[in-house]
Order: structure tokens, then sequence, then C-alpha cells
């Protein structure tokens, strides 16, 4: 059944900046684990590629070390993959989610946007390949006709 503990794709480019929860996170030096994430989650939402890679590697984190946490780390370790497109394993954590809540309407809404995002990057690198071949073909037959 659906939830709505968990955001939806849309929402996370509401600003949060990681340095409004990275001052609290660096004072404690055994953060729990729920500091842990704010942290994950605010550099997940960073435009900035470096902040969110380290939230990926913090979540990453969490889930090896907190397994109550699984669901959770595996939905946004997904946003997190699929903001640095890493469309396959934002999709491997959405599949994996999906097996556990084969009815749940927003993990489904979040693998056909995957999908989306991945049919289209596919579009786009075949009319760049396609132009390649075109433009070599061109410069070929230029060639052969000298």
């Amino acid at each position: 059944m659906f939830e709505k503990n968990l955001p939806y794709l849309e929402e996370i480019d509401e600003p949060l900046l990681p340095e409004v929860v990275e001052d609290e996170y660096k004072k404690d030096p055994n953060p729990s684990s729920q500091l842990k994430f704010n942290y994950a989650w605010a550099n997940i939402k960073s435009s900035k590629k470096a902040d969110q890679e380290r939230g990926i590697k913090l979540l990453y984190e969490i889930y090896r070390d907190n397994p109550s946490r699984a669901r959770e780390c595996q939905y946004y370790l997904a946003i997190g993959e699929y903001r640095l497109g890493n469309y396959r394993e934002a999709k491997k954590f959405i599949d994996t989610l999906i097996e556990q809540e084969p009815k749940n309407e927003q993990f489904l809404n979040f693998r056909r946007i995957i999908e989306s995002k991945v049919q289209n990057e596919g579009l786009i690198g075949m009319a760049i390949v396609g132009g390649v071949a075109a433009v070599a073909g061109t410069l070929l037959m230029k060639l052969f006709k000298n």
C-alpha cells in the first residue's frame, strides 16, 4: 500500500542546502542514523554532482549498516542515481522495491520515468551516431569523387 513517507520524484528539486545539515552532522562524532540520512538527502537534492555523490555514499553506508532502513535507502538511492544519470542503477533499486511492493504506484511511476529517460537518451544516442555516419559517408564520397 502507498505510504506518503517517501517523496515523489518531483519533490527532489525543492531546495534543501547540504550546509543546513552539514554543521550539525560534522559536529557530532557519532551522528545518528537519522542525522546521517538527513545529510545524505540534503546532498542528493543539491545541484552539485560532488554533493550528490557524497549523499549516495552516505546512503550506501546507512543501507549497509541499518537493514531496517533498507526500503527507505533503496528509494533514496534510486533518486540519487537517477539525478546523476545512472539510470541502470536507479532502475535496479526501484525494481527491487517493486518486487516487494508490486502495486506501489509511486514505485511504478518512478520506473516509468526512468525507462522513458533511458529510451529518450537511447534515441538521442542513435541520432548522434546516425549523424556522424552521414557526415563520414559524405566525406568518403567526396574523397572518392576526387
